[in-house]
């Protein structure tokens, strides 16, 4: 492996930029698809006559599928061309999305989602592949990136609204429908705007590895996922403890293989390994912290879904208006004062919200939050650029597998271990008033839904108490999770700072970076 020019790569004609405009396509679905189905839930829920544990797998079922999927489907379109993988899925997502809509059981919509899942891995790596392939700019790619994550934020925005009108005029399944004008639209114009690309030396897919990726990431999702529902077990511990074993089996393979499904040279690249670090230490704390959030709006501010939806509008766009001033940021500053500065930022936000929680009220503990978010998404979009940036034309795909599966894997962490950190809290914290029934006082104790639950069928006196107990506790555990990420997110700002202080600015970019960050050699040309 020897050390690759940072000299500027062509730069991007209107071709690509109308290109960027296909590719945000499915971006943008995927975060509708994903904030549409919470509305959804209940309504499809009554119409299927699910049970809890089928609205459950309804809803998890497909994130375990994207999850597992991802850096299998990202070294796929290496393989056989990004745009035609783009293709393939975009028309499985359409199928399955219409079979999702008109699903006649619980069962058929858990099989629809799955599939919905697997079409999905195929979509966020091959987009985000083929903008490394048109975007050889540094900056242009950033600004390219900014873009393609704005459409998520975009997505999840509008999602809420969306998702109220057509529930109120039409069948559940019309969320559902939603994917397929955006398919369709995708289909027709790919061709003409897209390029094409693939590793044209690059040999079968390695199934066995496809076997051992899955059997990595399901079970380590599946596991955190369960941990964070229903608090510690040996049945999701054992499950975590599986998937990192498989892991271990997965990577002694790739190194003996000689087309690898996931190259590991490219942790060689400090600018990869690092970035995929950083980017997953922030999903785990932003994660984590949105949980907590969403509760406390619904269950403690006491604000309808819609309303808790429509209150985090304003974050979002915040976010959106911060990954588009990150590429301008980094061709002014080096990616170093860039990364350390924005996680400095968030970690300042969380110490809003732990100082808003309960004393200062509901709209410092927004604004806190939101300076929470603008300061995460500016490394984040700096993160996928170093990332995409960092690998040779010929992995990207793999590349942006592994950096969707870092925050599939970051959410997951942080759903379970934050949420772990405020169960602990409330559980020691919260009092269940005498005289409540044994076995609804430690459905109170759980978890501050339990006790909203229990509190609805006690006597007034009884209720108050218990709600204002619970919603205290609950609050103290909100606020000492939000310190814990600020000083989760203080210490990636150190280490991003020091491990990016050789990179230089998008502005500087022809100048040569230090011999210690060895990155791989571009060998592939278009297809």
């Amino acid at each position: 492996m020897t050390s690759q020019s940072t000299a500027p790569g062509p730069r991007a004609s209107r071709r690509e930029w109308t290109g960027l405009a296909v590719l945000a396509l499915p971006t943008l679905l995927l975060s509708l698809d994903m904030s549409v189905l919470y509305l959804a839930l209940p309504h499809l829920s009554e119409g299927l006559d699910a049970s809890a544990t089928q609205q459950l797998w309804i809803m998890d079922i497909y994130s375990f599928m994207i999850a597992g999927f991802l850096v299998t489907m990202g070294t796929l379109g290496d393989r056989i061309g990004r745009r035609r993988l783009l293709m393939i899925g975009g028309t499985a997502f359409a199928v399955a999305s219409v079979l999702a809509a008109y699903s006649t059981s619980a069962e058929m919509l858990i099989a629809t989602r799955a599939l919905l899942g697997v079409a999905g891995a195929t979509l966020m790596p091959s987009t985000l592949s083929l903008i490394g392939t048109m975007f050889r700019d540094q900056h242009q790619r950033g600004v390219a990136i900014a873009v393609w994550m704005t459409c998520f934020m975009v997505g999840m925005t509008v999602g809420p609204l969306v998702g109220g009108v057509l529930l109120q005029n039409f069948w559940w399944g019309s969320a559902f429908l939603l994917g397929v004008p955006v398919m369709v639209l995708l289909l027709a114009m790919a061709p003409a705007l897209l390029p094409e690309f693939r590793d044209e030396p690059a040999g079968r897919i390695d199934l066995a590895s496809v076997a051992l990726a899955l059997a990595t990431v399901l079970p380590v999702v599946y596991g955190l996922k369960e941990l964070a529902h229903g608090g510690w077990h040996a049945g999701p511990a054992l499950a975590v403890v599986a998937g990192l074993a498989f892991g271990v089996f997965f990577c002694r393979r790739q190194t003996r293989l000689d087309d690898p499904l996931l190259d590991l040279e490219l942790f060689r690249s400090r600018r990869f390994s690092t970035a995929l670090c950083m980017n997953f230490g922030g999903a785990i704390v932003m994660a984590g912290t949105f949980l907590l959030i969403s509760q406390y709006l619904q269950l403690v501010a006491g604000l309808s879904p819609l309303r808790a939806g429509l209150a985090t509008i304003p974050v979002n766009v915040a976010m959106a208006i911060s990954s588009m001033l990150t590429p301008q940021l980094a061709r002014r500053f080096r990616p170093a004062v860039v990364s350390a500065g924005g996680f400095a930022i968030a970690a300042l936000g969380l110490l809003v919200v732990a100082l808003a929680a309960g004393r200062y009220g509901l709209v410092t503990l927004l604004v806190g939050f939101a300076l929470a978010s603008v300061g995460i998404a500016a490394p984040s979009a700096l993160g996928v650029n170093l990332i995409v940036g960092a690998a040779p034309p010929t992995k990207a795909g793999a590349a942006s597998g592994m950096s969707e599966t870092s925050g599939e894997l970051g959410v997951a962490l942080g759903v379970a271990t934050l949420g772990s950190i405020a169960a602990a809290f409330y559980g020691a914290q919260v009092s269940v008033p005498a005289g409540v029934p044994a076995v609804a006082a430690d459905a109170a104790r759980e978890s501050l839904p339990g006790a909203v639950v229990t509190a609805g069928g006690l006597p007034e006196p009884l209720a108050a108490a218990l709600l204002g107990s619970a919603r205290d506790a609950f609050t103290g555990g909100l606020a000492i999770t939000a310190v814990v990420g600020a000083v989760v997110l203080t210490a990636v700002a150190v280490v991003s700072g020091v491990m990016f202080r050789h990179l230089r600015s998008y502005g500087d970019e022809t100048a040569a970076e230090s011999a210690e960050d060895t990155e791989p050699v571009d060998t592939a040309t278009p297809a």
